[in-house]
């Protein structure tokens, strides 16, 4: 049986970080992957839906030129060349990781289960870890809805191998995967309706957000159907039928393909945990602590498994998180006392997320909603995308930017900026909340004129109590 320093299982965007740094520090390495190396961001996340929102936004710039003087004529979508360009992007990217990997690492491509806390099992292969890393993310909630299993569907990842534009593509589930399909594929051409369980759109974002989203889409051409209970799933005669209850009347849409986007579950499940005892809790996320450890010290659960993060800089964040673990001295040791700097922690960061409709909505910290439920006094500033010059030159209105502050320490709490620019500007607001710089510092900052960012040093002489 072949032993490793460290055993690393499935490659997420961790794995870049922790590979290099092992590497570096003279590890030995094995790892291990049943799917596309890269995980969910290079194959059927950031790379290649951020590529498919590019070329929609071109479609639907070269479709509003005549708002800025310019006239182009009509225009159209060939989608088949806009999947060409998808993969372009995704397949080199994933085969350049992989052969990385196959030349740096002792590689085994295969699905790996437990045999025990030490040892992986990859089809007829026995390997042995002194160290464990459980990377292997989250995979689409597969639908239960009556039906389900007789009419085709499709998730994130199969929704990207289609070459032909849906006539009309039904949607259920209005977040971040659902509504970022839903309006690229309006912008390509397609036909577009969003089902929605709950009464308002994004439910993790503060309802006047969740509003300004849904007059996004509407405006678009999308159809959206909030507080939608699905009843059942059938086949039509050009492709489906979805019907759907709100309150006490049964309506039906049809369409040409369906994408099902209803949340994700971990991949934690074929790996036979009850080998080594790893304890999972009731969604199937692996439990670990700060530091990313499961209840076996010696074995970690890193990225979307563990529940702590759904993203790639939380995975990569995580990535780095195990890294200080192995590679530094404890703070405090004999050898490290007076150099040791603080370990990162699961914890430590603040949570920060963007979303990739058009504008695109970014928030660090707190919420409203959130801010609201404190027991303690908290300011907002306020402005509207639309009261700021940059937008309005861009012709980019919609949106807006919050501020939320503590008053007796003058931190900044929270930050969402829904608008153009906002993927971008929310960095600034999150390192100041991160290192506890008072928003006066941001007032003091000059920065380049004309930009929507430029607003914000003049936004906090406008903080309000919450009422």
């Amino acid at each position: 049986m072949q032993s490793y320093n460290v055993i690393l299982i499935g490659t997420g965007q961790a794995t870049g970080t922790i590979v290099s740094g092992l590497l570096q520090s003279g590890f030995s390495v094995a790892v291990v992957e049943g799917d596309r190396v890269g995980g969910s961001c290079v194959n059927y996340g950031c790379t290649p839906t951020k590529t498919l929102v590019a070329g929609a936004r071109a479609a639907h710039m070269a479709r509003r030129s005549a708002d800025f003087g310019v006239h182009v004529g009509s225009v159209s979508t060939n989608f088949s060349e806009v999947a060409e360009r998808v993969n372009a992007m995704r397949n080199p990217a994933t085969e350049g990781f992989q052969a990385w990997l196959e030349e740096a690492t002792a590689f085994y491509p295969g699905w790996a289960t437990f045999v025990d806390e030490h040892t992986v099992a990859v089809g007829d292969a026995r390997i042995r870890g002194e160290r464990i890393v459980i990377h292997t993310g989250t995979r689409a909630r597969a639908p239960s809805f009556p039906g389900a299993d007789t009419v085709p569907w499709m998730d994130n990842k199969g929704i990207l191998d289609l070459t032909e534009l849906p006539g009309h593509l039904v949607v259920i589930g209005g977040s971040y995967i659902g509504l970022e399909f839903a309006q690229a594929f309006r912008r390509y051409g397609s036909d577009v309706t969003v089902l929605q369980r709950a009464d308002r759109l994004i439910t993790r974002e503060d309802p006047d957000i969740a509003e300004i989203a849904e007059e996004v889409l509407r405006s678009e051409g999308i159809t959206v159907e909030t507080s939608a209970e699905i009843a059942r799933l059938e086949n039509a005669s050009q492709g489906l039928r979805v019907r759907y209850r709100r309150g006490e009347r049964e309506h039906a849409v049809e369409g040409s393909h369906l994408l099902i986007g209803i949340g994700r579950i971990p991949n934690s499940d074929s790996l036979n945990l009850d080998a080594t005892g790893i304890e999972t809790d009731s969604r199937g996320f692996i439990k670990v602590d700060e530091y990313g450890r499961t209840s076996l010290p010696h074995v970690y659960a890193l990225g979307d498994v563990n529940g702590y993060g759904a993203f790639t800089h939380t995975s990569v964040h995580d990535g780095q998180v195990f890294m200080d673990q192995v590679t530094q001295p404890a703070a405090g040791t004999a050898d490290g006392a007076a150099t040791a700097t603080p370990r990162r922690t699961l914890l430590s960061r603040t949570p920060i997320h963007s979303m990739f409709i058009d504008p695109p909505l970014a928030r660090v910290g707190l919420s409203e909603t959130e801010a609201r439920a404190l027991d303690r006094p908290v300011k907002i500033a306020r402005r509207e995308m639309r009261t700021i010059n940059r937008a309005r030159e861009k012709a980019e209105t919609a949106g807006i930017i919050k501020i939320l502050v503590d008053p007796e320490t003058q931190l900044i709490l929270g930050a969402t900026v829904f608008g153009t620019g906002g993927d971008e500007i929310i960095g600034m607001m999150a390192l100041a909340i991160q290192n506890r710089i008072p928003y006066p510092a941001i007032e003091n900052t000059v920065l380049p004129h004309p930009t929507v960012s430029e607003l914000i040093p003049f936004m906090f002489a406008d903080l309000q109590p919450l009422s």
